[in-house]
């Protein structure tokens, strides 16, 4: 959490073996990350696929750098965007709900105050595959609300490959650079 409670979240952009975005909320003391493989839009028209991933470490919002080859997940990674979040979701009778069982119940709205990402988002779980028996992996859609932070004008992603670290202004093709040449200082 931040000094003031709110809770953090981070996007960062992973050039591993498929370029995609990491899309990360602190909630119960760890990172909950989904895959987002076009990577979050402030467009509400853009529904974006996000495929849950392993929880991640508190520590880990911050990492900018070079997985090694032989590590699961090598690849570049730069913080794309970072700051805080607010749960919007409630209960039936209107009180508020807690985050965790928001997303237990497979929906969860929130609001991102960060360095590019502002507004209402909301992260809505659906099953791959309609087989009753075998209802398939579990997916999430992330989706922008249409809020006075929307915008309509433009498409809601850079391109990846150009993009800018919201931590060290640096491009995914730098922090590999520097990884190379020895300077990991970000």
């Amino acid at each position: 959490m931040s000094s003031d409670g709110a809770q953090r979240f981070v996007v960062q952009i992973h050039d591993a073996r498929r370029m995609h975005f990491d899309f990360r909320l602190e909630v119960d003391g760890v990172l909950r990350s989904w895959a987002v493989p076009r990577g979050p839009s402030d467009n509400p028209r853009d529904k974006r696929l996000a495929v849950p991933t392993d929880d991640h470490p508190l520590e880990y919002r911050t990492f900018e750098g070079v997985i090694p080859a032989d590590e699961q997940g090598s690849g570049t990674v730069i913080v794309w965007d970072q700051g805080t979040y607010r749960p919007l979701g409630h209960a039936p009778d209107g009180s508020p709900l807690p985050f965790d069982e928001s997303l237990e119940r497979g929906h969860a709205t929130f609001w991102l105050d960060g360095t590019k990402l502002h507004g209402e988002f909301a992260l809505t779980r659906f099953r791959v595959g309609d087989e009753e028996d075998n209802p398939g992996p579990e997916a999430w859609l992330l989706i922008k609300a249409n809020d006075r932070e929307a915008v309509h004008d433009r498409p809601g992603t850079p391109d990846p490959r150009h993009a800018r670290s919201a931590r060290t202004g640096r491009t995914l093709h730098q922090v590999a650079l520097a990884e190379e040449d020895g300077d990991s200082t970000g």
